[in-house]
């Protein structure tokens, strides 16, 4: 639970600084409506005034204060938003975004921009024609771009300030209007309330989407946060088919029992091997291997426990376990040994020649060592004999030694195999039945 909590914390930090980024995306998003808007009211006064539609215009605005009106307004809303742009532009980058209160004053003060707009134009023109313009569109636009705050409530709000200021001044010109409003659609309420109630459904569906985005936005957080943690506690050591399997089962890296087959690898004579080469020389040698081995044993859904210097351990069976474990320890076995042989051949290493050993049993499987750094341990007697059985390569001149339990396990003493009879290794007083396979 701590832990959770800890996530939770820790995405709402992240979740405010991004909200504070599309608080200044969305100011810098309504400077450029509004420039844009300003912009397009030029070119139509000039097409009025310059075209036979100015005699139709006329008839409507007995005198160019409404324009004026509509013009100042807007600039002012432009000068506005770009202040806005400023004083956000001046929040540190890693800042949260600003206070609750002012973010619903701010919502409160554009939203009302299209109300105050209407009362403007309706002071010098028929209020039924400005109640049925293209003003009250003003509303949706501010409406949608309240979605970039992921706040729900917000959006709602926003939506039910539109909707109760643009029914408010229907209530209140189509009383005044008189005549002017008989035959239109604001002699009967039904239909202006209907166009308030939509702007309400409004702001609900962009909360709605906000608030869809944000539970997604934290779903993709968490899920990349639980996968960083399964990264960080087996570092590079799995295949992304295993770091996928243990997020969906949910595994905990908890200490447990396992059934595991344990591989060892060492390369032959490597001390003599670099004695004459560069240090650069001695990596790419043991990248070049390494990565052999680190492919082969993904594939066959293993991990890379550790490095020791000239070689390596590796496990299967845990943390997943595949059912056929002891069988993809024998696979990855052949191929890694096949693709040493073939880096060899392309020049791309020195001949050599490695040592592997395999062995099967059950381990404690899990996470050792401190809060800041842990890492995915095996332990049991399982381990130290697969090691001393690696070490047999030396004495026989093999590359691929495996004890009679891993055949077993795998299905079978497969053709060609080299039985080489009870064998007796350092540490244990029983002996164990070993075989070659390279």
């Amino acid at each position: 639970m701590p832990a959770a909590h800890g996530s939770s914390a820790s995405f709402e930090e992240h979740l405010a600084r991004e909200i504070g980024a599309s608080e200044r995306l969305r100011a810098a998003v309504l400077v450029w409506i509004l420039a844009a808007l300003m912009v397009f009211f030029v070119m139509v006064s000039f097409v009025i005034a310059y075209t036979p539609l100015r005699e139709q215009y006329r008839q409507h605005f007995a005198t160019p204060a409404a324009g004026i009106y509509l013009f100042a307004i807007l600039a002012l809303l432009l000068c506005y938003e770009a202040a806005v742009l400023r004083v956000l532009g001046r929040r540190p980058a890693g800042e949260a975004g600003v206070p609750a209160v002012l973010r619903y004053l701010n919502a409160f003060i554009e939203t009302s921009v299209p109300s105050v707009i209407i009362l403007a134009v309706a002071s010098e023109i028929s209020p039924v024609f400005v109640l049925q313009s293209g003003a009250i569109l003003l509303y949706a636009v501010f409406i949608v771009l309240s979605t970039l705050l992921l706040d729900y409530r917000l959006s709602a709000f926003t939506g039910l300030v539109a909707a109760a200021e643009y029914v408010g001044l229907c209530v209140a010109f189509s009383g005044r209007s008189g005549e002017a409003a008989t035959g239109t659609p604001f002699e009967l309420p039904p239909f202006y309330v209907a166009k308030g109630a939509i702007l309400v459904l409004c702001g609900m569906a962009a909360g709605f989407v906000a608030h869809q985005l944000k539970l997604r936005v934290g779903n993709v957080f968490r899920t990349l946060q639980e996968r960083q943690r399964v990264l960080d506690a087996f570092g590079q050591q799995v295949s992304p088919a295993i770091a996928d399997e243990l997020l969906k089962s949910g595994t905990e890296i908890a200490s447990r029992r396992a059934e595991v087959c344990v591989m060892f690898m060492d390369i032959r004579d490597f001390a003599p091997l670099v004695e004459n080469k560069r240090p650069e020389e001695i990596v790419a040698l043991q990248n070049a291997v390494f990565s052999e081995a680190v492919e082969a044993v993904n594939r066959n859904h293993g991990i890379i426990n550790q490095f020791l210097g000239d070689g390596f351990m590796a496990t299967f069976g845990a943390p997943i376990a595949t059912g056929r474990d002891c069988a993809n320890a024998l696979a990855a076995a052949r191929e890694l040994v096949a693709g040493i042989r073939t880096l060899a051949e392309s020049g791309r290493i020195p001949a050599i020649a490695v040592g592997i050993g395999l062995h099967t049993g059950v381990a404690v499987t899990g996470n050792i060592g401190s809060a800041q750094r842990q890492q995915y341990s095996i332990t049991g007697n399982v381990v130290i004999l697969a090691s001393r059985i690696e070490q047999l390569n030396k004495e026989y001149g093999s590359q691929i030694l495996v004890s009679r339990e891993v055949l077993e396990a795998a299905g079978g003493i497969p053709p060609g195999a080299v039985s080489l009879g009870p064998v007796h290794v350092k540490g244990r007083e029983q002996p164990i039945d070993i075989y070659r396979l390279a």
